[in-house]
């Protein structure tokens, strides 16, 4: 055995950390700092948390600025908050402040692209929030490449996390998207974030939806949903029903009960079923996930009788909201089967549950939940899963529950005439 140097073991055993167990750590509960916009705290999990970085990406002209300059008009009654504008003069900023209603004169901005100087910023000023928008404009004399660039990115959020968690600043950075939809610059940028935010919705419609993606202080569950309104964006606290037809029964439609967090949309299943001479026939979904709309499809066909294969398929869920709730299967495959049979589905229903390649009814989470959505808005009957996955309570008294085992069943009661 080889005779180490006098002194060797000594000093390596003082670098061993001494590790700590779990059951001994104590539980630290993150200070935060609630923005007062009610949806924006919800999606947070009650805040901005102290020395943290959040990334919020979205489309252009999605409202990314907009949140962002109503926050800190918010928190700047009673902090330090700076903006660093990097794509717009400070004169464009106190532009579209001005129309907003919500007082921005208490909001500190700086026009700046230097990595360097926005550092020492929040070294000197030391607020307690900093918006940079955005983090693509921002460049580095340390690195190389154009602004925007991976290196120039990965750059400036080591730079921005150091100065974070340093001084205690909360730091919000603006991203930008890919077309594909994915958050621009390198994947490390996600990574070294707490929380990642998207801004989701089209710049046609007045609906915008915030969710989380990542969050290491609280839950990516929880769902936020905004209004554009000529004075900026308002929460929308209660969106029950926001997306339902207020019109009546048609031809094609089904209301689905989705679960978004710690709530229970309504939302519009709608189906466009027509002869075409196209081989294959076309499936398109709007909304939901496609693979899944081809399932539900050789589902009706397989075990319900309907003949889709000379038959163009088209599925959307209402008012540009996307649903990845494998519960839409049975609202999805109602709302097919009535446009394909000409008639509307019974009078006052909803429905939810997964569907199995089988033809069976499966159950989903969230009953209770969902059952409360349904009846808040008077529907009358719910179709659903036999079996459920958690406790479902007493329907109230105006709602009738219709227990399904399969797909057949479940076109027997919607469809019954």
């Amino acid at each position: 055995m080889t005779e180490q140097p006098s002194g060797t073991g000594a000093s390596a055993a003082a670098l061993v950390p001494t590790p700590v167990l779990l059951g001994d750590a104590s539980i630290a509960t993150p200070p935060r700092v609630p923005t007062t916009i009610a949806e924006l705290d919800r999606v947070l999990g009650g805040g901005l948390v102290e020395g943290s970085l959040v990334l919020i990406g979205g489309e252009p002209g999605i409202g990314k600025s907009t949140l962002v300059l109503q926050a800190l008009a918010h928190l700047s009654a009673a902090h330090d908050v700076l903006l660093v504008t990097g794509e717009e003069s400070i004169a464009q900023v106190r532009t579209r402040a001005e129309r907003l209603a919500v007082d921005c004169r208490g909001v500190g901005v700086v026009a700046e692209t230097s990595l360097e100087a926005v550092v020492a910023a929040i070294e000197t000023l030391r607020p307690t929030v900093v918006a940079v928008d955005s983090v693509q404009t921002l460049a580095s004399d340390e690195a190389d490449g154009a602004p925007g660039s991976v290196t120039q990115v990965r750059q400036a959020a080591a730079a921005l996390m150091r100065a974070a968690k340093t001084h205690g600043v909360t730091v919000l950075l603006v991203g930008q998207v890919t077309k594909d939809g994915g958050l621009a610059g390198p994947r490390l940028l996600e990574h070294l974030v707490d929380t990642v935010l998207i801004f989701e919705g089209e710049e046609t419609r007045a609906h915008r939806l915030l969710r989380a993606v990542k969050n290491r202080f609280g839950s990516t569950d929880e769902t936020g949903l905004f209004e554009m309104r000529p004075f900026g964006l308002e929460s929308v606290t209660d969106a029950t029903g926001l997306f339902l037809d207020p019109t009546g029964d048609r031809v094609g439609s089904c209301a689905f009960p989705a679960v978004q967090g710690s709530r229970a949309l309504l939302v519009e299943v709608q189906a466009l079923v027509g002869h075409t001479e196209v081989v294959p026939p076309r499936r398109v979904a709007v909304g939901v996930d496609r693979t899944r709309l081809a399932q539900v499809i050789a589902v009706l066909t397989r075990h319900a009788g309907l003949r889709l294969g000379d038959q163009d398929v088209f599925v959307s869920v209402a008012g540009g909201v996307k649903v990845a709730d494998p519960a839409i299967d049975l609202a999805v495959a109602l709302a097919i089967a009535s446009a394909h049979r000409g008639v509307p589905v019974v009078h006052g229903m909803a429905a939810f549950g997964e569907l199995g390649l089988t033809g069976g009814v499966r159950p989903v989470g969230h009953t209770a939940r969902r059952l409360s959505a349904v009846a808040a808005q008077g529907f009358e009957i719910a179709v659903m899963p036999r079996r459920a996955t958690d406790a479902v309570p007493e329907s109230p008294d105006a709602l009738r529950r219709v227990e399904v085992d399969d797909i057949a069943r479940a076109l027997e009661v919607a469809c019954a005439r």
